[in-house]
């Protein structure tokens, strides 16, 4: 069965690089599109969308601004599992001192793109990523285009959703400090695992991904709101 991974903003599919799936699972990778002057998230993803064969079964994986992206797909085209990684699922589960930075403070209305990408850039030497896993984020970060980051951060501050599809497994670190657990509802945590837990912890993400496809695929799958903890180390 395809599983169609939607990457975090500003990277793509190398974000997946330590990602192994079960047999009979294949990884296929969404490629972030030029969006619209002030599309909305739903606009973009119903677009994004054109990537993946509906026609058969399949699952959908997002990791951050990807786990948004697939779950407003999901909402479109309804797969066998939406699966978000440090992501959620509703709008309401967005720090709401993003809002106030945001538009409060009217910062996105002065701040460039390039500045968002020198910041993540920068908040790597604070990060628990490997040397060769920080190397590749920089990597991507460069590559990344500035205008997309720009609407990004936008289009998420406006992003409305309230509807959560079903199934949906949620995977998240509990220190997570983009989007803090505290405000979000997942169904797999992962102890002492920051945003980056696809890279920094994927043999435990591996794991939960295993059961969650098997679950997902089975002929009597289990509801999705079962809480599990990794122990983390």
């Amino acid at each position: 069965m395809n599983v169609y991974f939607i990457s975090g903003m500003g990277a793509d599919w190398r974000l997946f690089k330590n990602i192994l799936l079960p047999e009979g699972f294949q990884m296929n990778f969404v490629e972030w599109i030029r969006p619209e002057d002030d599309e909305p998230i739903p606009a973009y993803a119903s677009r994004l969308a054109a990537q993946i064969d509906t026609s058969h079964p399949f699952i959908l994986a997002g990791v951050s601004l990807g786990g948004i992206m697939a779950v407003e797909i999901a909402k479109l085209f309804p797969p066998v599992a939406t699966i978000i990684i440090g992501s959620i699922p509703v709008a309401r589960d967005l720090p709401r001192y993003y809002h106030t930075l945001g538009h409060s403070l009217g910062l996105l209305k002065v701040l460039p793109g390039s500045f968002f990408k020198r910041a993540a850039s920068a908040k790597r030497w604070f990060t628990r990523e490997t040397k060769a896993d920080k190397r590749l984020i920089w990597q991507m970060i460069r590559e990344s285009d500035a205008r997309f980051l720009e609407w990004a951060m936008k289009a998420v501050l406006k992003w409305e959703n309230k509807e959560m599809p079903q199934p949906l497994w949620h995977i998240h670190g509990t220190r997570d400090i983009v989007f803090p657990i505290r405000l979000t509802h997942p169904t797999h945590r992962i102890r002492r695992g920051d945003h980056l837990v696809i890279m920094t912890r994927a043999g435990e993400v591996n794991a939960i991904l295993r059961e969650i496809l098997n679950t997902a695929t089975s002929d009597k799958p289990q509801a999705a709101s079962k809480l599990l903890i990794s122990p983390g180390l």
